[in-house]
């Protein structure tokens, strides 16, 4: 077994989304069922919004995008089903951009190092354990017990540096 998994790779122009849109569907259903929960009408449709695209995208999005005719979402409401699909390893929230995007493979890990393009805004999942033990490592040398963490960076995917982004 490899200590480093990508997870969700930078995606290609020839990518056909439709296929882990459909899967990310189906793995938090099956998940859902496996853990007793329920993946609420709103909560499928919060994720499906969630992985609509491989770029970030922030609950006031999710929220303009789930108006009914009749009525709309309230904030809470989004919240409480990112919260929700957070906590059960579906989505993960890009905090320097407060956004969202969906987990590589959902029920993994809620930790990891993400790779953001400053040209498209596409991000990629790394879950690097030489990475993970290196900082423990050295926050141990500090007297210092890490607990959790999440690694963001920025810079530019393949096909933005080819577009000489």
């Amino acid at each position: 077994m490899s200590n480093s998994y990508i997870l969700s790779p930078f995606k290609s122009s020839s990518h056909t989304h439709a296929h882990c849109l459909g899967s990310a569907l189906s793995k938090a259903e099956s998940t859902c069922a496996e853990r007793g929960l329920r993946l609420t009408r709103l909560r499928r449709r919060v994720l499906e919004l969630v992985w609509g695209s491989h770029e970030p995208v922030k609950a006031y999005d999710i929220l303009d995008s789930l108006h009914d005719n009749s009525r709309r979402a309230a904030p809470p409401t989004v919240y409480r089903a990112l919260d929700f699909l957070r906590q059960e390893g579906f989505v993960h929230k890009i905090e320097s951009l407060n956004a969202y995007v969906g987990c590589g493979e959902p029920g993994h890990s809620n930790a990891g190092q993400f790779l953001i393009c400053s040209g498209c805004s596409a991000v990629a999942e790394l879950d690097d354990v030489d990475i993970i033990n290196m900082i423990a490592s050295k926050a141990r040398q500090l007297g210092f017990v890490v607990q959790d963490h999440t690694i963001e960076v920025q810079g530019l995917c393949a096909e933005c540096q080819e577009k000489g982004l």
